[in-house]
């Protein structure tokens, strides 16, 4: 990703580090990188970690920038793009948010009409490079805005466009959401071997080996999840009692009902900060 005018971030929160820390990186210049943050030890941590420039209030960091980057809750997030209308209308900046809930007609109508804007969902491995994206871009983004948010996702992982954007809800459901899912399983899966009389310590570094392990599996093969499971279950053997206690307690099922309830506090998180 090249840049030629500076790239704001409007909150300097831990995803927003993980960006700005990731286009520096990068190679992306630390003079061209502001953020605003009203705490002022976050913006100390910055300047001091990343060499950015940074702000008290969004006015001064969005001053010049081709991007903006809209990285604070979804509850002051109209108050904050009002308060930036006036000047998101005299720049025509591209506006990317990373706010869950926050959907591209609100941003734009609360920036004063007529901006380019990318939603996207990105998730807490973004912290280590190891996330993933799903975008949607407004109709007033065109091809060069598309790759910019692209480009400024990709420092955080890898990156899924969506054409329709009633599906980000979805896409918060499984991606944003999902590492806490993840780290459920792993916190169950825990105590229980220890319930079995493992050793805390073993049974800590058992689970999340294991789970990096079928992690590297899914991501660096071939085979989908169907097929591996299908491979590490043997005819009545330890894994298929397993599976099928799973089974008869409904697993797929509880799944489908967890997704569904985060994407519907993801439609009403948007309705109610409409």
């Amino acid at each position: 990703m090249t840049t030629d005018s500076p790239i704001a971030f409007i909150g300097g929160g831990n995803m927003a580090r993980s960006l700005v820390g990731g286009l520096v990186a990068r190679g992306i210049a630390a003079a061209s990188i502001r953020v605003a943050e009203p705490v002022e030890a976050l913006r100390e941590s910055l300047a001091r970690d990343f060499g950015v420039g940074v702000f008290a209030d969004g006015a001064g960091a969005v001053d010049g920038a081709g991007t903006w980057v809209l990285a604070v809750k979804p509850q002051v997030m109209r108050t904050v793009c009002e308060s930036l209308a006036g000047q998101a209308q005299a720049a025509r900046p591209l506006v990317v948010s990373i706010a869950a809930g926050i959907g591209a007609a609100q941003l734009e109508r609360w920036l004063g009409g007529g901006i380019a804007v990318v939603r996207c969902m990105p998730n807490t491995p973004a912290l280590l490079g190891a996330g993933v994206t799903g975008l949607f871009a407004n109709g007033n983004v065109d091809a060069a805005g598309r790759a910019s948010a692209q480009g400024l996702l990709a420092s955080a992982g890898d990156t899924v466009w969506i054409d329709d954007e009633a599906l980000m809800d979805a896409v918060t459901a499984v991606s944003g959401s999902g590492p806490a899912y993840v780290f459920l399983l792993a916190e169950a899966m825990q105590a229980a071997a220890i319930a079995e009389g493992l050793p805390a310590d073993a049974a800590r570094t058992l689970v999340l080996q294991t789970i990096l392990g079928a992690a590297r599996m899914l991501t660096e093969g071939d085979a989908d999840a169907a097929e591996l499971r299908r491979r590490v279950t043997s005819p009545n053997g330890t894994t298929q009692a397993a599976i099928e206690a799973f089974e008869a307690g409904r697993f797929r099922e509880l799944v489908a009902r967890a997704i569904r309830a985060a994407t519907d506090r993801g439609r009403a998180l948007s309705a109610a900060n409409d």
